[in-house]
């Protein structure tokens, strides 16, 4: 029976993100850092065993004390039911298994422990994944992996559910970055340890004309005021361990009061 091929060659990821870490530029891991201490700030409890899963540890080594920083390896470095708060940082887009991942983080929470997952949306980089693909056909009359997949929010929610995890939250925010040209996009994605490292990818380097024409034709679908814009969406996924005394929602058709009654309206049945 054939094997399920991989999506990421991890090896190539281990490089980009090695030679991204010469000189980073990490604002995104900042801006997910940052969001995450804010809601943190708004749970009620003091968690004193975290661990944050994450490419780039120099990001939150200060941030929450006693951390554990755990690499996102495709096996995590995490104890069973050793913390009371795992974060999983803007890794799981690379992830061959991602339910699997999600997996090993609830399993190494304690009883009504959290997880964090802050994740790439299906929307981040939608302008230049339609502008390469285009490049490419145009130039080579063919088409390659070239950008990570990533899910849509209603996707990554049920992965909370499949993880075994309880009072599963889904939300999403979009940012946008504003760049002089798709090349210097493209730039800053080294940078981030970002470049391609999909098992399937093309294994010599791309065409010059290619990114010349992506760059192009970036400018005249998306460009604004001289400068191109990056799409980023960050979609943050919440959910408890499982735990006695959690609330539980309540079985479809045991209410015992009408909506209409609690906020004094008038209930109108539609026509058939």
């Amino acid at each position: 029976m054939a094997e399920t091929p991989l999506l990421t060659d991890r090896t190539a990821l281990a490089l980009h993100r090695a030679r991204a870490a010469r000189d980073p530029a990490l604002f995104l891991h900042e801006i997910a850092r940052d969001d995450a201490q804010d809601r943190l700030s708004m749970v009620n409890r003091a968690f004193t065993a975290p661990a944050v899963v994450t490419p780039f540890p120099q990001v939150w080594a200060d941030v929450l004390p006693g951390v554990t920083l755990v690499a996102d390896d495709d096996v995590l470095a995490l104890s069973e039911g050793a913390h009371d708060l795992v974060i999983h940082a803007l890794g799981l887009h690379w992830a061959n298994d991602p339910v699997g991942q999600l997996i090993q983080c609830r399993r190494a929470l304690q009883p009504d422990g959290l997880l964090l997952t802050i994740a790439f949306g299906g929307q981040t980089l939608h302008e230049l994944r339609a502008a390469l693909g285009q490049a490419e056909i145009e130039v080579t009359g063919g088409l390659s992996p070239r950008v990570a997949p990533m899910g849509e929010i209603r996707d990554l929610g049920a992965l909370l559910q499949r993880a075994g995890l309880a009072l599963p939250v889904a939300d999403a925010q979009s940012l946008t970055a504003s760049y002089d040209s798709a090349l210097h996009l493209m730039r800053d994605l080294r940078a981030m340890g970002e470049t391609n490292a999909l098992s399937q990818r093309l294994r010599h380097p791309t065409r010059r004309a290619v990114l010349l024409r992506a760059a192009e034709l970036y400018a005249q679908s998306f460009g604004q005021d001289g400068r191109i814009p990056a799409t980023f969406e960050i979609i943050t996924l919440t959910g408890w361990a499982p735990a006695a005394g959690q609330p539980q929602p309540l079985r479809p058709g045991s209410a015992t009061a009408r909506l209409a009654d609690a906020l004094g309206a008038r209930e109108t049945k539609l026509k058939d």
